[in-house]
C-alpha cells in the first residue's frame, strides 16, 4: 500500500465513522443514558467489528455477495428488522439515570456492538468500499494495513458520539426529558434506513 492510498484510506475512514449513522446514534443514546465509561465496550465492539469486516471481506467475502445477490436482499432485510427493535429498544428504555448497573436497561456489550456490525447497512457500505476501493490489490499485508488503520481511525471517532451523549446528560435532568431523548435518538435510528429503502 503506497503512502498516497494510505492517507486517502485514513480520510475515508474518519469521513464514514464520524458521520452520523446507526452505530453515532446509539452510542450518543448510551453516553446520555450510561456515561462515556459504561459505553466502552459497546465502542471497541464497534472497532472491532469493522475490523473483522474488513479482514473477512477482504480474504475472499466479498466475492460471495458478488455471486450471490440474494444474500446481500437476506441481509438487508436483517438489518431493518434489527435497525427496528434497537429502535424500539432505545425508545422504551427505562429513563432512569440513576439506576445500578445490574439494573434491566444496560449499554451493548463488545460482542453485540461488533456482531452488530453484520446488520448495519453502513458498516456493509464503509467495509465494501474499503476493500473493493483502497485495495484494488488485496494481498494480506495491505488487507491487514487498512484494517489496522481502520481500528485506530475508528475509535477515537465513535467516542466523541458518547462523549457528546454524556455531556448531554446535564440537560435531561428528569425522566420526561430523558425519554423524549430517547424517543428521539430511536427516531433517528429509523430515519438512517432511508437510504437501504430507496436504493
Amino acid at each position: 500500500m503506497t503512502a498516497q492510498i494510505a492517507y486517502a484510506l485514513v480520510a475515508f475512514a474518519f469521513v464514514t465513522t464520524v458521520t452520523p449513522g446507526p452505530n453515532n446514534v446509539m452510542l450518543m443514546a448510551s453516553g446520555a443514558n450510561f456515561g462515556v465509561r459504561r459505553t466502552l465496550p459497546h465502542m471497541l465492539g464497534i472497532a472491532l467489528g469493522l475490523v473483522s469486516m474488513i479482514l473477512l471481506l477482504g480474504f475472499g467475502l466479498a466475492q460471495v455477495f458478488e455471486r450471490l445477490p440474494a444474500a446481500g436482499t437476506v441481509l438487508k432485510a436483517l438489518a431493518i428488522a434489527y435497525l427496528l427493535y434497537l429502535a424500539w429498544r432505545i425508545a422504551t428504555a427505562e429513563p432512569r439515570p440513576d439506576a445500578a448497573p445490574g439494573a434491566e436497561a444496560r449499554p451493548m456489550t463488545a460482542l453485540e456492538a461488533a456482531a452488530f456490525q453484520w446488520v448495519n447497512p453502513k458498516a456493509w457500505a464503509m467495509a465494501l468500499t474499503g476493500v473493493t476501493v483502497y485495495l484494488p490489490d488485496r494481498t494480506a499485508l495491505t488487507i491487514l494495513v487498512a484494517a489496522a488503520l481502520f481500528f485506530a481511525v475508528c475509535l477515537p471517532c465513535v467516542s466523541l458520539w458518547a462523549a457528546l451523549g454524556q455531556q448531554l446528560r446535564r440537560v435531561l435532568t428528569n425522566p420526561a426529558r430523558r425519554r423524549a431523548f430517547n424517543v428521539t435518538m430511536a427516531l433517528l435510528l429509523v430515519a438512517t434506513l432511508w437510504p437501504i429503502l430507496t436504493h
